[in-house]
């Protein structure tokens, strides 16, 4: 994902812009939740994963298979509990989760990020920021949500900037296809909600009837939703604001 790393490709102009159609779009069996990105580990960030990856990491395990319920456990054990609980998939360098975090005491986010400079980044923030309501797992988020995350367990579902692969030629690899869709719905509370932005327009036409064509969801706008008070704008969106291009969120609630 690049939410703030400011790594991935700029727009290209070489998508067509006709609207899509979900049944236009297969979802293919490899799909991953990030790309590989190069990156370098600072100091600070290394630090941070040495001083807190043991509290804050969470390791993949294919054999607890209510990821929720285990966290919940944790912090209970701790004398701790939070109201909600929310996923987000792929934070880039973590500024906007953090943010989130705290702004929003009482939830406990659990974020997929595969991206160690991203994982240290968000480390370190939350070393710097004292929060303690963030958990993180490095891992590809496709086979966390179907190994761990029990139906019906979530409050909510962040998804914020991912890879928009802007040839049509590899539309197919974006995240969002009707099958990733249908399980992420099926892994939300009645009335939990998807929260998906995006900076390239025609992704956010295909979220938009990928999202609609899910009998498990409902919009909580006529199209685009208004951007929620607690997304904060990241550097990478200001500096596209600033160069002209659009922001695009969309707020899905299960059904």
């Amino acid at each position: 994902m690049g939410n703030e790393s400011g790594e991935r490709v700029e727009h290209a102009g070489d998508v067509e812009s006709t609207k899509p159609s979900a049944a236009d779009v297969p979802f293919p069996r490899a799909v991953r939740s990030f790309v590989t990105r190069a990156g370098r580990v600072t100091t600070g960030q290394a630090r941070a994963l040495t001083d807190l990856g043991p509290r804050y990491l969470l390791a993949f395990d294919p054999n607890t298979p209510d990821l929720v319920a285990t966290c919940a456990a944790s912090a209970s054990a701790q004398g701790k509990q939070y109201e909600k609980t929310v996923l987000e998939i792929g934070f880039g360098m973590g500024a906007a989760t953090a943010h989130i975090a705290g702004v929003q005491p009482d939830t406990l986010f659990i974020g997929c990020e595969v991206h160690e400079p991203g994982v240290g980044a968000l480390l370190k923030s939350m070393g710097e920021q004292n929060l303690d309501n963030i958990r993180i797992l490095q891992h590809d988020a496709v086979e966390v949500l179907a190994s761990m995350i029990a139906p019906a367990s979530l409050d909510g579902i962040h998804i914020f900037f991912p890879d928009p692969w802007h040839k049509k030629r590899h539309n197919k690899r974006r995240l969002i296809q009707p099958a990733f869709v249908r399980e992420l719905a099926s892994r939300l509370k009645p009335g939990g909600y998807i929260h998906c932005a995006t900076d390239w327009q025609p992704y956010a036409e295909q979220m938009l009837v990928v999202l609609g064509e899910e009998s498990l969801l409902a919009n909580s706008a006529e199209t685009y939703a208004q951007k929620p008070d607690y997304r904060p704008l990241t550097k990478f969106e200001l500096r596209g604001l600033k160069l002209g291009h659009g922001v695009w969120d969309l707020v899905f609630h299960r059904v």
